[in-house]
């Protein structure tokens, strides 16, 4: 629709601020800017859904939400890629680790892109600026005395040939006997160990082959002399971001980690490998580091400003930057002593003005319904095959949000995401901006009215819509308050607080034909004020559901907005909407069980599989279940079992849904107005489609 039908009020800071393509994004002085980041995932494995929310997503709704507030925003990402893990897959693939990275880099973007996860660029550590930073850092510690050479006992696989990284040795925990310890930590105890002190270590590469030690010289960061300097950047850097309690610091900002209660101990920072960043040499001193590689735990978080040089020539002007620029990092619980401890301490030791955690948004685990996500059982939603479903992407990003594992562990359900679409999404967001724009369009001939009100923010003491308007700017503040908080789940929640404060309105406004004969002014009040608050909303649910914020967007025919503090009239009368049409679509409550059977990694590949499986086993208790619920969740697979063998078969019910699906399309054509030619053949073309569907879903419950 041309730009001439639009009346939009002209005011700095209303419009989203937005840049050119290609156009890099700076900080500049005297504005809040504000840097990015997610933990970057290991190049070898395929994202799940607890890691997509964990991260990635999490860190993308809090980007967003800054760029609607028209902050300088760098969001910043790319794949790990160096290691023993690496080179260990590629050899299993019959690849090069780089072809093996390559492939997961790609793979990686796929899963990202279909989940709107907009970074401003998304990169890896296998580059020659990454190489660059990683060895100037490692050069500045060594100059500034922080490196020192130790010569240990390393474990070393007879049969692999090679010295084995941390990860990739196992054995019981000296200190609390644990028997599935890694080579660096105990998750029983959570103490930090040294390879060589595991009872009985076992090559995790191959369990039969033998595990020896041999002597090796390495260079270590003396974390130990850096503890003074990084607990009181910690305690200083925790008080000023307002970090969430965690495993490092607790609420009342005491220091709780074991390993600085205990004290920091010299760290490895090179390995003997082929695949990772050379040790520089300077010098003969240097000379029994040739051919060794920077650890990969010490070179991961220099992927943060190497990723950031990649995408342009001015990196420094984010990294070093404290005055200007706030660092917002987002990670899993397991990552927190990386950020918060490790990668601080190499920033301090390097010596040079880098930008440093400001908040650190952690979370905690996301389950598969009643279990644990599984790579090896196909056991829940991995990488791209959340597309498989036909659920659509807004839908998934509401629904992983809305159960965001902020301070606890969470449950992926597909009942519970399912019942998210049809009862919140399409019931109250859903059916408020559709009824209103619906109105316009039919009343109004798609045109806002003028209802007498002033461009501007509308008065708090109207004598109308004092209480609306009153609890809209209310709802307002709570989002800006959480959201810059980075609650983000609360935020989200406000979100639908607003839009429920928008079908109330229009229900006890009476909107109908009838107001707009017999009180027109007071009508068109109504639904300008209503359209308003849509415009507002477009903005609001961007950073959570993109492509709903910009088909709201085409429906107003508006361009992007920023948020604003207060409700107001920002489109004006004569303002001409676009065509109104359904957000979202009802999803059939049965596709649970299909979902259920398709990705629950059982036996089989069927609910009556689970069923039998649990009667099986009477007594299984999935992690984290009392007995009770265990009891429960056999009930219901057995029910659900009992489902999957009746007349309807998955296929049928994916048609079923499918038919569904387009029914609404045609419905939705049919209601526009006026039906022009072009309309009329859509209509014809889409309603062929219904009756092929037809068709097909009656083939298919034949052959059922």
């Amino acid at each position: 629709m041309s730009t001439s039908t639009r009346k939009i009020r002209a005011a700095d800071g209303l419009l989203r601020t937005v840049y050119s393509p290609g156009e890099a994004i700076l900080p500049k002085e005297g504005e809040r800017n504000v840097l990015i980041t997610s933990a970057l995932p290991y190049c070898n494995n395929v994202p799940h859904l607890g890691n997509i929310i964990g991260s990635t997503l999490s860190a993308d709704v809090f980007a967003r939400y800054n760029r609607t507030r028209n902050r300088r925003t760098l969001y910043v990402c790319g794949t790990d890629e160096y290691g023993t893990a690496t080179e260990t897959q590629a050899l299993k693939e019959g690849v090069t680790p780089k072809e093996l990275c390559d492939k997961y880099n790609e793979l990686h973007r796929e899963t990202y892109k279909w989940f709107e996860i907009g970074f401003d660029y998304f990169g890896r550590t296998s580059t020659q600026q990454h190489t660059e930073i990683a060895q100037s850092i490692y050069l500045n510690l060594k100059h500034n005395d922080y490196l020192e050479r130790q010569t240990k006992e390393q474990t070393y696989c007879e049969g692999c040939k090679k010295f084995l990284a941390d990860r990739f040795v196992e054995g019981k925990c000296p200190h609390c006997g644990a028997d599935d310890a890694r080579g660096d930590q105990c998750d029983s105890c959570a103490r930090t160990l040294d390879a060589i002190d595991l009872i009985s270590p076992r090559c995790l590469i191959d369990r039969t082959h033998a595990v020896t030690t041999r002597s090796s010289e390495h260079m270590y960061v003396k974390l130990d002399k850096l503890q003074p300097l990084t607990e009181a950047w910690i305690k200083k850097s925790y008080k000023e971001g307002r970090w969430s309690a965690n495993s490092v610091i607790n609420a009342e900002g005491e220091l709780v980690d074991a390993r600085l209660k205990g004290g920091l101990r010299p760290s490895p920072v090179t390995r003997d490998l082929q695949w990772g960043v050379p040790v520089p040499i300077e010098g003969p001193e240097d000379e029994a580091m040739r051919g060794k590689v920077l650890y990969v735990w010490f070179d991961a978080p220099i992927g943060y400003p190497s990723i950031t040089a990649n995408y342009t020539p001015e990196w420094r002007q984010w990294w070093f930057n404290q005055q200007h620029v706030r660092l917002y990092q987002f990670m899993g619980k397991d990552n927190v002593y990386f950020h918060t401890i490790y990668w601080p301490s190499i920033q301090l030791g390097d010596g040079r003005p880098w930008t440093t955690l400001h908040h650190l948004s952690t979370t905690e685990y996301l389950n598969y319904e009643g279990g644990k996500f599984s790579k090896s059982r196909n056991r829940g939603v991995f990488g791209p095959a959340a597309k498989e479903t036909g659920i659509p992407s807004p839908v998934w990003r509401f629904y992983l949000l809305s159960v965001r594992p902020e301070t606890s562990d969470a449950m992926f359900s597909w009942d519970e995401c399912i019942a998210a679409n049809n009862n919140i999404l399409l019931n109250n967001f859903g059916n408020f901006v559709n009824r209103a724009l619906k109105f316009i369009a039919s009343q109004y001939n798609s045109t806002i009215p003028d209802a007498g009100d002033a461009p501007g923010p509308l008065s708090p003491n109207d004598p109308a819509d004092a209480a609306f308007i009153a609890d809209v700017n209310a709802l307002l503040r709570d989002y800006t308050d959480a959201m810059d908080a980075v609650k983000l789940r609360l935020g989200l929640q406000t979100v639908m607080a607003l839009s429920s404060r928008g079908n109330t309105y229009l229900q006890a406004s009476g909107l109908n034909k009838t107001l707009m004969a017999e009180n027109p002014r007071r009508c068109a009040q109504v639904v300008s004020r209503a359209a308003n608050l849509i415009y507002v909303l477009s903005a609001l649910v961007h950073p959570f559901m993109p492509a709903t914020g910009d088909a709201i967007l085409a429906q107003l025919n508006a361009p992007a907005r920023s948020v604003p503090d207060v409700l107001g009239v920002d489109l004006l009368p004569g303002h001409v909407i676009g065509t109104p049409a359904h957000l979202f679509t009802r999803i059939d409550e049965k596709m649970a069980d299909v979902f259920r059977a398709k990705f629950g990694g059982l036996p089989g590949g069927s609910p009556a599989a689970a069923a039998a499986e649990v009667k099986a086993d009477a007594t299984h208790v999935a992690p984290g279940m009392s007995k009770r619920k265990a009891a429960a969740a056999a009930k219901k697979a057995k029910a659900d079992g009992a489902k999957a063998e009746g007349p309807k078969s998955p296929e049928v019910l994916a048609w079923e849904q499918k038919v569904a699906e387009q029914g609404n399309v045609v419905r939705e054509l049919k209601a526009r107005a006026p039906k022009t030619k072009e309309v009329e053949e859509e209509i014809a073309k889409s309603v062929e489609a219904l009756k092929k569907l037809k068709a097909e879903l009656a083939d298919l419950q034949k052959q059922s």
